[in-house]
């Protein structure tokens, strides 16, 4: 465990201290300039021009309010996580910086991040503002959390009505089963039925553990150990890679798909499905008007969306923290409040199209559309939270490039048997903290 995580902070670490130094230092916690913060804000938009215009006017609200400017920098999600770790291992970093809610607990393991106890939720409104299901990711069961939650999300099918209607098919699919079957009658004259995102490695792995819940399994056991190889994680998996490897519904390029590439197949109708989180805003920045796409349930093996085997969406967001060293603490807690405040999780998260993490945000009729009424109810009622261990982004990094080479085995035209699924998920077992 220690050698696995020594060497990955520090190749991060050369990494962010070079990315620091490029961009004018502009972390060090704040430099102890009580007037002033730092900010690393996720990449939340269709791109990163995108979350400047939406955070530029908030941010300078916030400093004419208090009178604290916030010296911010939006960071791609390739490179957050290692940007974070080489910050929690330097002590060169931002005040305040948003974080993927899965990371909870591997970034509570180090120590850095400020713990929120019941006085320093006290100090921007109360823990009890904020969803349940929310809360559930900010760190691991038992300890005080490690961050606050800041937007909030979950995954939906989202579907091309267009391309539904040209096929003959009124209704989206409920089962995987229906999915395959829908897919197939839509993969014809170079179009696909869905478009997935095979060499985005949290994508991979984030659908990886739906699956494996709905094979009644799951990547730890109850003590927080890894089990990336049982089988209900192989069974899970090869469901998942065979969309493209032996269904063949998603196209062989997908292999390569980062980021944001599925959705512009969305809306260009070059596929027909999607399975995302809150994509409505990145497809009506790509051409597509909200009667252009439906959203529905991602499906589950049978029977409708609930807890147990019939998760569908892992609880997905972004949380807000503080490091622990900042100069400039009660800055930083000011800036927290003012984030999470009611007014501020109604703008941004309308902006985003993401669900607030505030109850009272979320009870605003500009969240009960007909895509985030499935977000609010997958969110309420079948997500599972990725389990908070120190260990977790070791998975979703293991894994996720694991599902990378299998699509990329069945983009070159080999067959992907469970097997073989089998013993990728043991070679990445065995790199897992033990």
């Amino acid at each position: 465990m220690r050698l696995f995580r020594t060497t990955a902070l520090a190749a991060a670490t050369t990494l962010a201290l070079s990315a620091l130094a490029a961009c004018g230092g502009d972390g060090g916690s704040g430099g102890g300039d009580a007037k002033t913060i730092t900010y690393w804000a996720s990449n939340q938009g269709a791109d990163l021009s995108v979350d400047k215009k939406v955070l530029a006017p908030e941010l300078a609200k916030f400093e004419q309010q208090t009178g604290i400017h916030v010296k911010y920098e939006v960071v791609p999600w390739s490179d957050l996580l290692k940007r974070i770790l080489a910050a929690a291992t330097s002590g060169q970093g931002p005040d305040v910086l948003n974080i993927g809610n899965t990371w909870s607990a591997s970034l509570q393991a180090t120590g850095a991040l400020q713990e929120w106890d019941d006085a320093s939720f006290a100090k921007i409104g109360g823990k009890d503002r904020f969803l349940a299901s929310s809360l559930s990711a900010t760190g691991a069961a038992g300890k005080t959390p490690a961050a606050v939650p800041l937007y909030s999300l979950a995954y939906a099918l989202y579907y091309n009505k267009k391309r539904f209607a040209d096929a003959g098919i009124d209704k989206p699919p409920a089962t995987w089963s229906e999915l395959v079957a829908t897919g197939k009658k839509l993969t014809k004259d170079g179009k696909y039925g869905l478009a997935i995102e095979g060499a985005n490695n949290s994508e991979n792995a984030h659908h990886a553990f739906v699956f494996a819940k709905q094979h009644g399994g799951d990547f730890f056991d109850a003590a927080g150990k890894p089990t990336l190889d049982s089988q209900a994680a192989v069974e899970g998996v090869t469901q998942y890679v065979n969309l493209l490897a032996g269904d063949k519904i998603a196209a062989p390029g997908n292999a390569e798909y980062m980021q944001n590439e599925s959705v512009r197949d969305l809306a260009t109708g070059k596929a027909a499905m999607l399975l995302w989180q809150a994509a409505g805003t990145a497809l009506k920045a790509r051409g597509m008007k909200e009667d252009d796409y439906g959203v529905a349930p991602v499906p589950v093996q049978s029977g409708a969306p609930g807890q147990g085997a019939q998760v569908n969406s892992m609880v997905a967001g972004i949380n807000i923290a503080m490091f622990k060293n900042t100069k400039n603490k009660d800055g930083a807690f000011q800036f927290v409040k003012f984030m999470t405040s009611d007014a501020e999780q109604k703008t941004l998260n309308t902006a985003y199209g993401s669900l607030p993490s505030v109850k009272a945000a979320q009870e605003d009729p500009a969240f009960n559309t007909p895509e985030r009424s499935v977000l609010r109810k997958a969110l309420a009622e079948s997500a599972a939270p990725l389990p908070q261990v120190a260990a977790e982004s070791q998975f979703e990094d293991l894994v996720g490039a694991a599902m990378k080479e299998l699509f990329a085995q069945a983009a070159a035209g080999k067959p992907v048997t469970a097997d073989d699924v089998r013993k990728r998920l043991q070679k990445a077992q065995q790199q897992m903290p033990k």
